[in-house]
């Protein structure tokens, strides 16, 4: 089983929309016997929390309705060896990661944007202290970017 772990700030936002987006694509894809998706955060002040309801609204309306069941955990230490993909949607989460993950783990760790291939932009960016706007674009690039990923790691597949 491959899996992929999906990290934002506070996994109430970014990070659940882009798990819901993938989950949703795995199992359009038949993926679900290979592939594997969750989300966490590098802040713990959210934990246990449910996603943004500005995600989670917006992310129903669009058919992912997986979102509403998720809560939001912090990265932990096994998280580096459990998975063998980390996609991170920002600079500074990714020096957070980068900190905390020992040497060995390092490979796995990559922007969200750059591995999917998304030209033009580099991060993700938070929309929790912006407009309904915001959460488009940022559902629009976990589509976007999800698509890129799923299209990488199904090549790779067995």
């Amino acid at each position: 089983m491959f899996q992929i772990l999906i990290v934002c700030m506070g996994n109430i936002c970014r990070s659940p929309m882009a798990q819901s987006v993938m989950q949703a694509d795995v199992a359009r894809r038949g993926l679900a016997h290979a592939v594997q998706v969750d989300s966490a955060g590098t802040y713990a002040g959210h934990q246990g929390e449910k996603p943004d309801r500005r995600a989670v609204a917006l992310a129903k309306s669009r058919g992912y309705a997986q979102i509403e069941k998720l809560r939001a955990r912090r990265v932990r230490e096994e998280d580096f060896l459990r998975f063998d993909l980390i996609l991170v949607m920002d600079d500074l989460n990714m020096d957070r990661m980068r900190f905390a993950c020992p040497r060995e783990h390092q490979h796995k760790l990559h922007l969200f944007l750059e591995y999917a291939g998304v030209q033009g932009m580099r991060e993700v960016p938070d929309p929790y202290r912006g407009s309904a706007q915001d959460f488009e674009q940022v559902l629009a690039l976990c589509e976007q970017g999800s698509e890129g990923v799923l299209n990488r790691v199904a090549s790779a597949l067995p």
